[in-house]
């Protein structure tokens, strides 16, 4: 019997590039020939990628996220493969990369084409499509990351609330669905209080202020909090510790409000909570499969339908702006097919 012949490969694709000259960093979107691809041994074919808040500070030149310039941002892509010089994936198999540096040190999401290692990837769960898993991104992912880390450090829903920091971005958002949906009950707090009815739809229990936690200043706090999902850092992260109850978890995953890590060891060595760390960009390829296969049982496509927007690769620029503004709600897939 002949096999089936792998598909023919396109000889240009199209890219959102940053470039950097004279003039400063700029976006374009830029046609470019298969020969500009980045070295690996997997050429994927992309169908969406998403908008993170890495993302929004790439797009929008800030320093400090792309280590080289001409560079294709997009921390996150899904899609199908081309071909695979390794074997791991046949032509046609649907994949998703989160991390791995990709959008940062290599060419990532935002192109019609990728070119990566096989061992970056993880087979999309059976029945799910890529825009879900732009839905769910690297955000979900994250998320989902914390929510086991909780877990393993043997926080239950009858331990208590717990809580959710910047619960209106994309991490909050997806934990706080990924905690209600294993039977939490979830407090989320946001400096947008308009957002109520989004977050209860999630399923937040209560909601509270984004000044309450900085203004836990004292090195413990009456106990209120089994654990912790914590995107925000800074003073919000040291407010949550010193609120967290004895024997608790809280997972430290985002700094958007600041990488100092204030306050005293009182919470550690007095009450026995833990400060575990989330690191998706590198994370252990059979923790993310895990990950992955219970994000597909949590947070299927329909309990996505009203977190996410889609959106065309031409929209970046303007959407990078308002990310960075905290004025984009849950997750921005990005159609890298789409025209505007």
């Amino acid at each position: 019997m002949t096999q089936p012949c792998a598909p023919a490969l396109p000889e240009t694709f199209r890219a959102l590039r940053m470039l950097r000259d004279d003039a400063g960093v700029r976006p374009e979107i830029q046609t470019l020939p298969l020969s500009a691809l980045p070295p690996g041994d997997t050429l994927v074919r992309v169908a969406y990628s998403s908008l993170n808040y890495k993302d929004g500070l790439a797009v929008a030149g800030r320093p400090g996220v792309l280590k080289t310039y001409p560079m294709t941002p997009g921390i996150d892509l899904a899609g199908e493969v081309l071909s695979c010089e390794t074997g791991a994936y046949a032509p046609g198999d649907r994949v998703v990369l989160t991390g791995w540096g990709v959008g940062e040190r290599s060419d990532g999401g935002y192109a019609e084409l990728a070119r990566v290692r096989a061992d970056w990837l993880v087979p999309l769960p059976s029945g799910a499509a890529p825009e879900w898993a732009m839905g769910v991104g690297t955000a979900g992912f994250t998320a989902m990351l914390a929510v086991m880390a909780l877990e393993d450090h043997g926080v239950t829903p009858a331990g208590g609330e717990v809580l959710v920091t910047g619960a209106a971005g994309g991490v909050g958002s997806a934990a706080v669905a990924l905690l209600a949906a294993a039977g939490f009950t979830v407090v989320a707090s946001t400096g947008r209080p308009q957002e109520e009815t989004y977050l209860r739809a999630l399923g937040a229990a209560r909601l509270i202020g984004r000044e309450e936690l900085p203004a836990l200043t004292r090195p413990l706090e009456r106990e209120q909090w089994a654990g912790v999902v914590d995107t925000v850092g800074g003073d919000t992260l040291r407010g949550a510790l010193a609120g967290t109850r004895a024997h608790g978890a809280v997972a430290a995953c985002g700094l958007a409000g600041g990488s100092a890590l204030g306050g005293t060891v009182f919470p550690f060595i007095l009450r026995g909570v833990t400060l575990a760390g989330i690191d998706s960009v590198t994370c252990p390829v059979p923790r993310r499969r895990a990950a992955w296969a219970r994000l597909a049982r949590d947070l299927d496509a329909e309990k996505l339908r009203d977190v996410v927007q889609v959106r065309p690769l031409g929209d970046l620029p303007a959407l990078a702006e308002q990310i960075l503004a905290g004025q984009v709600r849950g997750r921005t897939v990005i159609d890298v097919t789409a025209r505007n």
